[in-house]
């Protein structure tokens, strides 16, 4: 069967995002963040229209008063959780392991909002997960992780994409995923050595540096610059490996994630990400954060279009397809949960 490669495409600008932004922020501040829920509603339709695959937008229909909703429930857990634990320890370990045991549901029902609220073609992705897995891979599978002392961290973040991604939809077609444990088990080794060759070069000559002054400081002035170097130590170790680490872990879930017979691929590189990430960063710093919108732009810009959608015929007929069978069910109405949890 002939197949097609049709590349994702990102046509926002940093100067269109910042007007957006800054109204965002503005409003936000002056409602003390009630507002916050009509500005995801415009960031986000602001990034799926203009995210393009094959010269058609992607859109998002979110409501505000679902984000609010939900957001209300998550501030009132939180202030309930923080208040008891100040006062009434023991109340405040009953608030906690209660929001533990409420977070799959809540996160269930966030997922089934997004993607039921995503559209392509004015088709609409859909969520089928059952809550019972969503309570084995958010609940159980993180708590056996921190027993293990996290040698199970890898082996969760696998089996949290596989529930994520096997239990989409895109009208009628369940996207699949096939990536196994071993694979995220070698990201985050790899991550995990070159955190500690680039953080432990790092600490040697930070340490180095200022080593000879610290000899003839008094011991309580010490603390100071240890603590400054270590912190700087962290910053520059972070700016060098977590690009290594998003751009192995977008690899590596998209190019083993399908869409029925459709299949995905990205090609982000470790050096352009690296160099995006630190130049955003110190952009940011420098324009005490008025360059956040235009990082954000340009992260999503980069990532973006480093995917490529690979279609097993052509990709119109089967839209077309997927638009005829959802017309024929009625399934696009399927319930959702009018809920989003998600920050």
């Amino acid at each position: 069967m002939q197949t097609q490669d049709q590349r994702f495409s990102f046509t926002g600008t940093g100067s269109e995002y910042f007007r957006i932004w800054i109204v965002n922020l503005v409003l936000t501040i002056l409602t003390l963040g009630i507002y916050s829920a009509w500005a995801k509603v415009r960031r986000m339709q602001y990034f799926y229209r203009n995210t393009r695959l094959n010269e058609s937008s992607f859109d998002y229909h979110g409501t505000p008063i679902a984000i609010l909703k939900g957001r209300l429930i998550g501030v009132g857990l939180f202030a309930a959780y923080y208040t008891a634990l100040k006062f009434m320890p023991l109340l405040g370990l009953a608030i906690g392991l209660f929001i533990a045991l409420i977070m799959p549901f809540l996160l269930v029902a966030s997922f089934r909002f997004r993607l039921y609220n995503s559209s392509y073609r004015g088709l609409r992705f859909g969520f089928v997960g059952s809550i019972k897995s969503a309570y084995v891979v958010f609940l159980a599978l993180p708590i056996a992780a921190l027993f293990t002392l996290y040698l199970l961290a890898p082996f969760t973040h696998q089996r949290i994409k596989a529930y994520q991604h096997n239990n989409s939809r895109y009208g009628q077609s369940p996207f699949t995923f096939t990536a196994g444990a071993g694979s995220f088990y070698k990201v985050y080794l790899l991550t995990l050595l070159q955190f500690i060759l680039v953080g432990g070069l790092f600490a040697y000559g930070a340490f180095r540096m200022i080593g000879g002054s610290m000899a003839t400081m008094p011991k309580e002035q010490i603390i100071f610059p240890v603590v400054i170097a270590t912190y700087l130590v962290m910053i520059a170790a972070s700016l060098l490996i977590i690009p290594y680490f998003i751009s192995r872990i977008q690899n590596l879930v998209w190019n083993h994630t399908q869409l029925g017979a459709h299949r995905f691929s990205s090609t982000l590189s470790v050096a352009g990400l690296t160099w995006l990430i630190f130049s955003n960063f110190l952009f940011t710093v420098v324009t005490l954060g008025l360059f956040k919108p235009f990082a954000d732009i340009r992260l999503a810009r980069y990532r973006i279009e480093h995917m490529a959608f690979t279609t097993a015929g052509n990709i119109e007929e089967f839209i077309a397809s997927e638009q005829q069978q959802i017309g024929a069910t009625g399934t696009e109405t399927a319930e959702v949960f009018n809920l989003d949890i998600g920050f």
